[in-house]
């Protein structure tokens, strides 16, 4: 560790910065199924009730219309986060019916690709391209690879605590500028310590059979209708998962954001052959991807985590970085933890603020190639075999000892985690470490494990292990409704919605193509 870090900690430490760890903003977006009384998906349309997908500010759909997402506004205490997340569940499980939310990142068993449905916008030309672009993925990966869900964790520190770190290097850089590096550091340092994430948190080591479609795998069977890795932390983040080849290249290792952004402009305009030879048109003449080029869009790169900032209307990703810099992280990496309601817990939203802290402070040099690829493989080996006794990651070259080396970060991490408690008063972030540090200790208590031991103690398949899980939520959270003027609240977000919906549909101006061509234009000519 170098002497920067400790540094900037002091920094923080004095009485007159000490507050503003106390000002962080968190948020978070957790992915979930909704599940038949059978566990099977819900063919049934977005129900109306929740308002519409296009327009709600807290609950929208992800790529298929069965496939919820709940997004949280912004908080500076990550339990009111949380709060807020569990209020959104409780209100829309009081207008689910008789369906579930699905308890687990890895998707309940699923219909015949062609019956997976891909969610639906509208007719406004804004719900048409959210959804042609959806169909693109379906082109390009294929409709089962996109029901896996995960929760997504959004991160910032305040402005004053960049100035004043800012201050105190004699950076003469502006503070937009000087922001942004520091954000691409802490990504960078991201990149280095990820697989700690995947073997504290992962949590699944195991998925239903149909998921493979038949295609090869490594994986064992542990039953007729379960496939899993003994030692695996998260198949979710494996291989198995999203992934594609036109995107091989496209692993920016973050030197800056004008290269970062620059490589993802190059992408969302460069065709790539074989989708050129797909066309952006169907046999029937109708849209099956917005363009031909490697990404479709921004989003569709598929990284653990991702700088971001928030976009005015009409507005895309890089052009807002672009423009005004990076505001917060986005960290994309966590599983479902089918043991809680809501898939993640105060402990682990502490316990990231205290890594992303440390991944911000602790010093980060640009990744050389070599070391780009042993972060790949490493974060690739846990979520492989994380929990295998014995096993060796690489740093600098090295090979080091799992348990080792995370030690080490835990108390590096430990550091960071003071500095929030002595900002905010109690001993909460240090604790939620101390939970970490016993699963680093005992790989047992890590939820991967807890879940290979229900399915073989049980002798329960993933399915119904799953699916007991999810009626076990469900009964969580319906056992306590919502108040009376939360639930009113929530509906009138609802109603707003579609009429909001309604109102962009009727008085949109111009045809669908020229949309298209216009939003892809916006990107040409714009250079870092």
């Amino acid at each position: 560790m170098s002497d920067l870090f400790p540094g900037r900690l002091a920094l923080l430490a004095e009485p007159s910065n000490l507050a503003l760890l106390g000002q962080c903003l968190h948020g978070i977006e957790r992915e979930c199924l909704r599940v038949d009384q059978q566990g099977e998906l819900a063919l049934t349309p977005h129900p109306k009730a929740l308002g519409s997908a296009l327009t709600h500010p807290r609950i929208t759909t992800d790529y298929s219309e069965s496939l919820l997402e709940f997004i949280t506004p912004t908080a500076v205490d990550p339990q009111a986060t949380l709060d807020e997340l569990d209020a959104v569940h409780r209100f829309t499980y009081s207008r689910l019916g008789n369906e579930y939310l699905w308890s687990h990142s890895m998707p309940c068993p699923l219909p015949e690709e062609e019956r997976i449905p891909i969610a639906e916008y509208g007719s406004s030309n804004i719900g048409q391209l959210k959804h042609v672009y959806r169909r693109g993925l379906a082109v390009r990966y294929g409709r089962t690879m996109q029901c896996i869900a995960g929760i997504h964790y959004n991160f910032s520190l305040p402005e004053r605590l960049w100035s004043v770190l800012q201050a105190a290097e004699g950076d003469t850089r502006s503070l937009q500028d000087y922001q942004s590096a520091r954000y691409i550091s802490l990504i960078r340092n991201f990149r280095r310590y990820s697989w700690l994430l995947m073997y504290l948190f992962g949590a699944s080591p195991a998925l239903d059979t149909g998921f493979l479609r038949g295609r090869e795998h490594q994986l064992e069977q542990l039953d007729a209708d379960t496939l899993y890795l003994p030692w695996a932390t998260s198949l979710r983040m494996s291989d198995l998962g999203y992934q594609n080849n036109a995107q091989s290249g496209l692993t920016p290792c973050y030197d800056a954001l004008h290269s970062y952004t620059e490589s993802l402009r190059q992408a969302v305009s460069t065709p790539y052959p074989p989708y050129a030879a797909l066309g952006t048109h169907d046999a029937d003449g109708r849209w099956q991807q917005l363009n031909t080029n490697v990404l479709q869009i921004e989003n569709e790169y598929y990284s653990n985590i991702r700088p971001k900032r928030v976009t005015y209307s009409g507005e895309r990703p890089i052009q807002a970085l672009m423009a005004r810099g990076v505001q917060y992280v986005e960290v994309r990496c966590l599983d479902i933890n089918p043991f809680l309601p809501l898939g993640i817990d105060i402990d682990e939203a502490r316990f990231l603020d205290a890594f992303l802290l440390y991944c911000a402070l602790q010093e980060s040099p640009c990744l050389v190639e070599g070391e780009c690829g042993a972060s790949a493989a490493n974060f690739l080996s846990v979520v492989k075999e994380g929990r295998k006794p014995g096993l060796q990651l690489q740093r600098r070259g090295q090979s080091v000892g799992l348990q080792d080396w995370a030690r080490e970060l835990l108390e590096a991490i430990g550091q960071a985690a003071g500095p929030f408690d002595a900002s905010l008063g109690g001993d909460a972030y240090v604790r939620a470490l101390q939970v970490q540090q016993a699963k680093v200790e005992d790989p047992s208590l890590t939820p991967s494990a807890q879940v290979l031991a229900c399915l073989r103690d049980g002798g329960e398949s993933f399915r119904a292990f799953s699916l007991r899980q999810s009626r076990l939520h469900a009964e969580h959270f319906r056992a306590e409704p919502l108040p009376e003027d939360m639930t009113r609240a929530f509906d009138e977000d609802a109603r707003r919605s579609l009429e909001e919906q309604a109102a962009l549909e009727r008085d949109e101006s111009g045809d669908f193509d020229s949309f298209v061509a216009a939003y892809q234009a916006s990107l040409v000519g714009i250079s870092v």
